[in-house]
């Protein structure tokens, strides 16, 4: 059996979906070997705690500028071993030179079907639009706005949506089972980039 791959967490908030990895790949294909916060005191952290994982927070405004956030969060996600970076409700973009340290190897797990309604409040945006079916998208991270190819997706028809909390907990489901998927093609070097549409990515067995 080949290692576990060592993977980071970037969180902002509740740390769901950090709990989803915690809880199916972790140990397994993957190893949480860093889990950053942009904001301190919340539930994600203590999650990484209760599992014992490293944790650290990276608030902007105890750094001069966002490049220099960024600078400081690769260098010691970098330290902590970290091969592929997940954004599990991170509510922060990440400048270029980030992507850089970690190229190829950072993805976002994102409430809507992109290329739909991407940036924040995707899902009051779909809302707004009246929509019929909504859904949840794992993709590669690049330097555009939740712009970079799509590993998976999923969708739920909702008739009657009701508010923005009651789409996202309908949607939190399919989060807790496309981003664990995605880390474990990923480790497992499942995913290809087909070299005549690089935004197309291939599922190989």
């Amino acid at each position: 059996m080949t290692e576990p791959l060592p993977i980071a967490v970037l969180v902002s908030g509740a740390g769901t979906n950090l709990q989803a990895l915690l809880d199916t790949v972790h140990h397994r294909e993957a190893e949480v070997v860093a889990v950053a916060s942009s904001t301190a005191g919340v539930p994600a952290l203590e999650r990484a705690e209760r599992h014992g994982v490293p944790s650290r927070v990276f608030a902007r405004s105890e750094h001069a500028d966002r490049p220099a956030r960024d600078r400081a969060m690769a260098g010691w996600l970098l330290e902590r071993g970290a091969r592929l970076v997940v954004l599990a409700g991170y509510m922060e973009l990440l400048d270029e030179a980030f992507l850089e340290r970690f190229p190829g190897a950072v993805i976002n797990v994102h409430p809507s079907l992109l290329p739909a309604f991407p940036g924040l409040h995707a899902v009051e945006q779909a809302l707004a639009y009246a929509v019929k079916v909504f859904g949840v998208t794992v993709h590669f991270v690049d330097a555009g706005l939740d712009s970079g190819p799509i590993i998976l997706q999923g969708a739920v028809p909702i008739e009657e949506p009701g508010g923005p909390e009651q789409v996202l907990e309908r949607l939190r489901v399919l989060e807790h089972e496309l981003l664990p998927r995605a880390v474990r093609l990923f480790a497992l070097g499942a995913l290809k980039v087909d070299p005549e549409n690089p935004r197309r990515i291939a599922i190989v067995a």
